[in-house]
């Protein structure tokens, strides 16, 4: 369990793999989907890395998929209820270690752009995906339509990087060894429209 918790304040996604196996992957897409520390948390990289383990033989791909997204439904639906109880006394609070207006604004922007969509969309963006939920308690989005976009980002998100790393994992030997370089490209392509919408921002002004 240590060891898992060390791995988590790391960020490493192959040693959260390792360490916490199918219930640790669980808990990560979880807390990333809807508590607010989740934030930090490498989403993206870590079910790619599971999904090439998966490939490799190493994880089973069925009941990791079931799980994840599973987690993934269940941590949005929690980030619901938290905005639709507290969300807006909490955003109204100043920058803190775990939240900043920022990611606030930026979400703020990505409704106003997509709409209930959003929600969906949301999964595949760094950030967002974990204030979109919030954002919706604390919206007019009634809960049974938010669950059916929140259902269908789960599945999309969760099946979709696990496959596409499976793949990858099926087709290249050894591909264990890989999964570091691949995780840091997955990192920095996940955060890439974050980096441009505030270079667009910026020049906005």
């Amino acid at each position: 369990m240590l060891d898992f918790l060390l791995a988590c304040v790391h960020l490493d996604p192959i040693a959260i793999i390792k360490t916490g196996s199918y219930l640790g992957i669980a808990i990560i897409i979880f807390a990333e989907s809807g508590l607010l520390f989740g934030i930090f948390f490498p989403g993206d990289s870590l079910l790619f890395a599971a999904g090439l383990l998966s490939g490799g033989g190493i994880l089973s791909l069925a009941p990791l998929i079931i799980l994840v997204v599973f987690a993934a439904i269940l941590g949005d639906s929690v980030g619901y209820w938290f905005g639709a109880n507290v969300g807006v006394n909490f955003f109204k609070r100043k920058d803190s270690l775990f939240f900043k207006q920022e990611y606030l604004k930026r979400t703020e922007r990505f409704y106003q752009m997509y709409g209930g969509r959003a929600v969906v969309l949301a999964r595949f963006v760094p950030i967002v995906r974990t204030i979109a939920p919030i954002l919706a308690g604390i919206g007019s989005m009634t809960y049974a339509t938010f669950l059916s976009y929140n259902a269908l980002g789960g599945a999309l998100w969760g099946a979709g990087m696990l496959s596409l790393g499976f793949s990858l994992g099926a087709i290249i030997p050894n591909s264990e060894h890989y999964i570091l370089p691949i995780s840091i490209t997955i990192i920095v392509l996940s955060f890439l429209p974050i980096l441009m919408n505030i270079i667009r921002g910026k020049r906005a002004i």
